[in-house]
């Protein structure tokens, strides 16, 4: 799978935890890509929890929101990418709605049908609005979130 440089921008970085040396504490960063090809197959719902877990670890709401938005499945019952059950237009994990963003993803050289393009997409969008694009499902997610918002979520909860 190949990336946009809009792609790659929005993709984690996991860094080495800190390790200690013999003139104090030295910080090793390691930049390793999240990708769903290491959690084969994604369409078992835990091993899509261990992808959104591993690729949110910086923003674990995300991981939540993903839980509740579409159950941790990226794929429905037939194989084919998860539609919103009360909107037909949200697609995938983070059950992003095409008819608002799917320009945006396309200019991003993203594609919302992709599980990896999918939750990169999202990040990008918690970044600009917050969790405000999933309000309609924050009964289920803000009890994971309890002082933990952005200030942009502040902005989404009002």
């Amino acid at each position: 799978m190949t990336f946009s440089s809009g792609a790659l921008s929005v993709l984690p970085a996991i860094t080495s935890p800190v390790t200690a040396t013999d003139n104090g504490i030295e910080v090793q960063q390691i930049s390793l890509e999240v990708k769903s090809e290491d959690y084969m197959p994604l369409t078992d719902p835990k091993n899509v929890e261990k992808f959104l877990n591993d690729y949110f670890a910086a923003t674990p709401i995300l991981a939540k929101i993903g839980k509740c938005e579409s159950r941790n499945r990226h794929y429905n019952s037939k194989g084919e990418v998860l539609r919103g059950e009360k909107n037909t237009y949200d697609r995938g994990v983070m059950q992003i709605n095409l008819l608002y963003h799917e320009k945006d993803a396309v200019k991003l050289g993203l594609d919302l049908h992709n599980i990896d393009d999918n939750v990169a997409y999202a990040r990008y969008l918690y970044e600009k609005q917050g969790a405000k694009p999933w309000m309609s499902s924050s009964a289920c997610w803000s009890k994971f979130a309890v002082g933990k918002f952005s200030e942009s979520d502040e902005v989404a909860k009002k």
